[in-house]
């Protein structure tokens, strides 16, 4: 089965474009930060942190491991030399409560990476290369903190051979 995605994009003059996209959600594209328009490669990064997160909440929740705090951090290295593209990715999952644990934060993260995330894979099968990385935080006596790095997706790789 497939699904068909839509997006019709409109000059509004200068570097400044409107999209709609088939499910009736607008957003503007342009280079002015101040008028609040979006980049496009931003918005790339943005998508992954979005996509990302949304499997690791699922996967945690049906494995009834509720975060206290969850945030996800992207930080990206685009090259200068046209074209543009991100050559590195990282993401970093950042969680805090007593019920998640270090191993279902792992596998959540690495589902996601090598099975579930579209927009991983899809940066993942071009030149970039996705690390993957988490950090938990819990309160009580005493308080701990444990972090690593999951798994590095691409370049040129499919997640899903990853994974297997």
């Amino acid at each position: 089965m497939t699904r068909q995605r839509r997006v019709e994009l409109r000059h509004l003059g200068g570097m400044r474009f409107g999209a709609t996209t088939g499910t009736g959600r607008a957003l503007e594209f342009g280079d002015a930060e101040e008028a609040n328009e979006h980049s496009p490669v931003e918005m790339v990064t943005a998508a992954v942190a979005a996509c990302s997160a949304m499997d690791v909440v699922s996967i945690l929740e049906k494995k009834r491991q509720i975060p206290g705090e969850y945030s996800v951090r992207v930080e990206a290295t685009q090259r200068d030399e046209y074209p543009q593209v991100l050559t590195r990715v990282d993401i970093f999952h950042e969680l805090t409560g007593s019920s998640v644990t270090e191993a279902g934060v792992r596998r959540a993260i690495q589902l996601s990476a090598t099975k579930y995330c579209p927009v991983n894979a899809m940066l993942s099968a071009g030149d970039t290369a996705v690390h993957h990385h988490y950090r938990i935080r819990r309160s009580g006596t005493p308080p701990s903190e444990v972090a690593g790095e999951v798994v590095v997706t691409g370049p040129y790789r499919r997640p899903d051979v990853i994974g297997s």
